[in-house]
């Protein structure tokens, strides 16, 4: 059969990203299929309608990747564009279409009715070659673990994949072009699952809480072919690359051994690290560190449940400074027991943090399955029946978000280096503009004070 995946995510704040759990889709279908992404970025509607007639899929597929932006100060919704273009598909063609991704497994019965698809994949993109091989025998997809229909009654969080996760890239895509040339950046993953506990977050219902790890010299052969492919950068997008300590040091290891020799950036904990950790990755090819802090108020870490204290996020800092590599870190305000004091604290916090580049959230995103979701529900700051499809975010007793937002902006005080939520349309331009001038990579590093 022939299968179309498409990527409909053109959001390119602050930068593009490229479709990486398509790979992972086109990876686990047998080779019996005929594969072919397309990516909205690159192609227009009247292309996307021209590959529609000539390829003629028998299965279409589409990444809901994210709901909205989880930007309270300047907010993105992005399911009616994702119902437009299945409405816009369904007026041309009869193609069975399927929903599945991050966002969509967030809060799938939504979602697929929210987008008007026959059927959705909830959890991990694999599931979708059953999907397939159910659609080619004529059997009823959703008795499959994880697929759901609008049809049916049945609620599904199937749990983690356990197969074999095979990345699928293709050097010559043409998709490929759009990435190198708006600023160099492919990513890559070292492993599935979050073994952290942070109230807010969706990653445990959406990949589980359980590691599990991609072989080193797996994970720096793919390196090398993004690196062979034009990639001048690369993201790893774990969830935290460094929680497994072992994992993440034999990773940049392989690198090393590989012959790597692209900068690399990764999402972070700030939690208590070897000695030399940031030496290690350092030679390895790290060259950004983006820590999810979210608070320098002990009694707020403790209310995100985070494993970390103030004092290990200042030690982690400290020890990526010593490695010589560049430092950010993101600020989530506004959780549950947030107050004048604790945002002080946080900001004087801040005041103490050198050399580094300061990103602020006001709100806190309230998705379902999560810890912060129940406390909302109890505390009546929503009931089972609010649509959080749209935006919701949680609002502390004692401070509201416009009061944050406006206490952070009265301390940004025009500082360069600190950006308060996602940057909006003028972070985007500027970010645009290097990447025409040839700068790559995440660019963050250019705000460092």
């Amino acid at each position: 059969m022939r299968i179309l995946l498409i990527s409909p995510n053109t959001l390119i704040v602050p930068y593009p990203v490229y479709p990486i759990g398509l790979d992972y889709v086109a990876g686990a279908v047998s080779k019996e299929h005929e594969v072919h992404i397309a990516d909205l970025n690159i192609i227009s509607r009247d292309e996307l309608e021209k590959t529609l007639a000539e390829f003629s899929p028998a299965i279409i597929g589409i990444s809901c990747r994210n709901i909205d932006n989880t930007d309270a100060s300047d907010p993105l919704y992005f399911i009616k564009e994702y119902k437009k273009l299945v409405s816009w598909i369904k007026s041309r063609s009869k193609t069975v279409i399927v929903c599945g991704g991050s966002g969509f497994t967030i809060m799938p019965e939504f979602v697929l009715a929210g987008v008007d698809a026959d059927y959705g994949i909830v959890g991990e993109g694999e599931r979708f070659a059953l999907f397939v091989d159910a659609i080619k025998k004529g059997e009823d997809p959703t008795e499959i673990s994880g697929v759901i229909s609008q049809n049916s009654s049945k609620k599904q969080q199937p749990g983690p994949w356990h197969g074999e996760m095979v990345r699928e890239f293709h050097s010559e895509a043409i998709h490929n072009q759009f990435y190198l040339e708006t600023g160099g950046m492919l990513n890559l993953q070292s492993k599935r699952g979050c073994s952290f506990n942070c109230i807010y977050c969706p990653y445990p219902s959406i990949e589980g809480r359980k590691h599990r790890l991609v072989e080193p010299e797996k994970v720096a052969q793919m390196a090398v072919d993004l690196q062979a492919a034009g990639a001048r950068y690369f993201f790893i997008t774990d969830s935290a690359f460094n929680s497994d300590i072992d994992h993440s040091l034999a990773v940049a290891k392989a690198f090393k051994e590989k012959g790597v020799s692209i900068p690399w950036g990764g999402f972070f904990a700030p939690t208590r690290l070897p000695a030399d950790y940031f030496a290690t990755l350092a030679d390895g090819g790290l060259n950004h560190v983006e820590f999810g802090t979210e608070a320098l108020s002990d009694y707020m870490l403790r209310s995100y449940r985070k494993p970390f204290t103030v004092k290990d996020v200042f030690a982690a800092h400290q020890g990526a400074l010593d490695a010589g590599l560049h430092v950010a870190h993101y600020f989530l305000l506004g959780g549950p027991g947030e107050s004048k004091a604790s945002i002080a604290e946080t900001m004087d916090g801040i005041d103490k943090l050198k050399k580094t580049v300061i990103f602020c959230f006001a709100g806190i995103r309230i998705y379902p399955q999560t810890t912060l979701y129940h406390m909302a529900i109890e505390e009546k700051k929503i009931t089972s029946e609010t649509d959080l499809l749209q935006p919701v975010f949680y609002e502390a007793d004692s401070i509201s978000r416009d009061t944050i937002e406006t206490l952070v902006r009265k301390k940004c005080d025009k500082r360069i280096n600190w950006i308060i939520g996602s940057g909006g349309a003028v972070g985007a331009s500027t970010v645009r503009k290097m990447h025409e001038r040839g700068y790559y990579g995440p660019l963050w590093e250019y705000l460092i004070r």
